[in-house]
């Protein structure tokens, strides 16, 4: 996963980097880090966007449905 991908699945979450910081328990400036590179993505950091992406609110996942009618249930 790029800094970049990154960054797309957090706004497309609609997730600041400190929410999906204190999900993930690392510090907000440490998911900055990651999206512009100046630091390694871990690579098992794909799964714990999976496991986070299931867990999010019933209610957060149905506002960005309704903001993007293709987004997953």
């Amino acid at each position: 996963m790029t800094g970049e991908q990154l960054q797309l699945w957090r706004t497309y979450h609609q997730l600041t980097q400190e929410q999906l910081g204190a999900m993930l328990g690392v510090a907000r400036e440490t998911v900055a880090r990651w999206e512009i590179g100046s630091r390694r993505i871990p690579s098992h950091l794909g799964l714990s966007l999976e496991t986070i992406q299931r867990e999010l609110p019933k209610a957060h996942r149905q506002k960005i449905r309704r903001a993007d009618p293709k987004a997953p249930a």
